[in-house]
């Protein structure tokens, strides 16, 4: 059964080009684009792990990140921050809210694959 990923970002061209390189990499992918429905999605759907923009115009990822990892039913869930924010500082705070990687943009997609191959021991 393909591991399913979640993939959480306000720009619908790299929601896109992510879920394709994820379906082509056997994974099952669901796309969303409001940060405020990401904890209730994740509770639905029960993703093997979330792919996460930091900078989202609704909500921040990060406190969406520290909601996830307060939650009971989610908190188990590894967390991949996408951010344009590469200083750091930025990385630190992602880390701290409970991320378990942490990825600049521009990134490529083939370390994105792997990266997530190796965060869910799969081939």
């Amino acid at each position: 059964m393909a591991k399913k990923i979640m993939t959480v970002d306000d720009e619908p061209f790299l929601i896109e080009m992510l879920k394709i390189t994820l379906v082509d990499a056997g994974f099952e992918v669901i796309a969303v684009s409001e940060g405020t429905k990401v904890v209730s999605k994740a509770r639905e759907e029960k993703p093997d792990l979330i792919s996460l923009d930091v900078n989202m115009p609704d909500k921040d990822g990060l406190e969406i990140c520290k909601e996830l990892k307060a939650d009971p039913a989610t908190r188990h869930i590894p967390v991949i921050f996408l951010s344009a924010f590469t200083q750091d500082a930025d990385i630190q705070k992602g880390l701290a809210a409970g991320a378990a990687q942490y990825l600049t943009k521009p990134l490529s997609m083939i370390n994105y694959v792997a990266l997530i191959k190796r965060t869910l021991n799969v081939e």
